[in-house]
């Protein structure tokens, strides 16, 4: 299949744009820069890395519960929220998934798993409107995930977002975001799924490409085929829906070439976002990924860390011919205001945002609470009349911080103003001498109101705002980084 994919992308290889010595002088710049910044201790020394999506990682936070994370909260003065959804189910496990998920067939037919869930999801909202003292949640924009939202039943996703507008006013919501997978979208139920979505004022969906080519789509153990997927993106886009697809690289048994025609291939189908993951394989969510395991035993099949690079930085380049930049962090769009704007609000502007559901979390402006990464323990809970709430941290002084630089600079720029009116000090007096030493690198920079990254900073962006962690928040140990300036615990020394 993936060789009729990429008929489409066969002019690639002949364009000169693509092979004339500028780009292949951009991507080995990078690579040199790879080597470099892992010398100076900045990148860990295998090559790994760690993804920083939350400040601390999700996978770091102490046992919490609700009464000592919630007792003292004030709501926010405009009393809006951003608001996520979380449907822990999948048709079948991706192996590089470090979620927690069940499976099975859940979507011809009502499934007692699934209400059983539904039912829980609905008594959680209640318990957080009453520990709120809240009738409904103002939303300012909301996304659905999981697992795989899109897999109920036409008549219990209808009933799920029903019964969500009954707890959530989205008057207020200016994008309405739910991610999707392409089967359900293309089954027998996948224009009554779309229909639905339109009809509750969903506008933007994030479809789970992740490869073009059927062969790593069997290698990832997906559930749907190059042609599913395609078949997806343009019934997506006849229902005029704001799209966004997502794809992973450094995959075993992905080449630079086999990548590079995919991106070529994405970059024509006139969707309005492209986003760009690297493998993980260590996990960073709750339930190990069965990657790690594949990685182990099929090490000749992996892609080099300097090959991943690469893969990185062509994509950005066949982008960009194709007039897409990045917007969000590794996010790219070729119109500026086509982004997410529950990412933007939650990681950016650092806006009050509650989350529902197995393992989803509650980002607020000085604490940090996280539901339960068990099934029965979130059963359990939610029928003693308790928050499915098992971890999280109250932050303040240096923690506070910390917290309010690492998540705007990793995915686009710290406002100064913001960063005071969260912490109480000007940007500039926080990490002085660190911001001094990435600056010296190249990898920062100062942009009058904002503090950001420059493009090199930005290739590297999660290592870079590994800087800004606490000692006991680095997502590696001390010896796995070079003993260079930019080694993340020089700064504690």
């Amino acid at each position: 299949m993936i060789r009729e994919v990429c008929k489409m992308s066969d002019t690639m290889v002949a364009n000169p744009s693509y092979t004339d010595a500028g780009f292949r002088e951009s991507v080995e710049k990078r690579v040199q820069d790879f080597q470099t910044l892992r010398g100076l201790g900045l990148v860990e020394r295998s090559g790994d890395f760690f993804p920083s999506v939350h400040y601390p990682p999700i996978t770091m936070y102490p046992e919490a519960e609700e009464e000592e994370l919630l007792g003292d909260y004030v709501l926010p003065a405009d009393g809006l929220f951003d608001v996520y959804l979380h449907l822990p189910f999948c048709e079948q496990r991706c192996v590089f998934c470090h979620y927690p998920v069940k499976f099975g067939q859940f979507g011809d037919s009502v499934c007692g798993e699934t209400e059983r869930y539904l039912d829980a999801l609905e008594r959680e909202m209640d318990l957080f409107r009453q520990r709120l003292g809240v009738d409904r949640f103002q939303a300012r924009s909301i996304l659905v995930g999981g697992g795989t939202p899109t897999l109920l039943a036409p008549v219990q996703l209808e009933r799920m977002l029903a019964s969500f507008e009954q707890r959530v006013d989205c008057s207020r919501v200016t994008q309405y975001n739910f991610d999707v997978d392409p089967g359900t979208l293309t089954d027998q139920h996948g224009k009554e799924r779309l229909a639905i979505l339109r009809d509750h004022g969903v506008d933007r969906l994030t479809i789970g490409v992740q490869s073009l080519d059927d062969e790593i789509l069997r290698k990832m153990h997906r559930p749907h085929d190059a042609k599913t997927a395609l078949a997806a993106i343009t019934a997506c886009q006849e229902q005029g829906f704001q799209l966004n697809i997502e794809f992973i690289f450094g995959y075993p048994g992905q080449t630079l070439e086999s990548w590079s025609n995919l991106i070529e291939t994405a970059a024509g189908l006139g969707v309005d976002e492209i986003q760009l993951y690297r493998l993980k394989i260590e996990a960073y969510g709750d339930a190990q990924g069965p990657i790690k395991k594949i990685a182990q035993l099929r090490r000749e099949e992996m892609p080099s860390v300097e090959e991943a690079i690469r893969m990185k930085q062509t994509a950005i380049e066949i982008l960009a011919a194709h007039g897409y930049k990045e917007n969000l962090r590794r996010v790219f769009s070729k119109d500026p205001a086509k982004y997410s704007h529950y990412a933007h609000n939650q990681c950016c502007m650092l806006y009050d945002q509650i989350g529902f559901g197995l393992t989803a979390f509650s980002s607020l402006r000085d604490r940090f609470l996280l539901n339960t990464q068990s099934f029965d323990d979130y059963y359990r809970r939610i029928a003693a009349g308790r928050l499915p709430v098992n971890r999280g941290l109250k932050r303040k002084g240096e923690e506070q911080r910390r917290w309010a630089v690492v998540l705007p600079l990793k995915n686009r720029d710290v406002d100064k103003e913001q960063y005071r009116a969260l912490t109480g000090i000007p940007f500039e007096d926080a990490f002085p001498e660190l911001w001094e030493r990435l600056q010296s690198q190249g990898l920062v920079e100062d942009k009058g109101r904002f503090a950001g990254l420059t493009a090199k900073g930005a290739f590297f962006a999660d290592e870079v705002c590994h800087q800004f962690h606490a000692r006991q928040f680095i997502p590696f140990g001390e010896d796995d980084y070079a003993d260079g300036p930019l080694n993340p615990y020089r700064s504690f020394a």
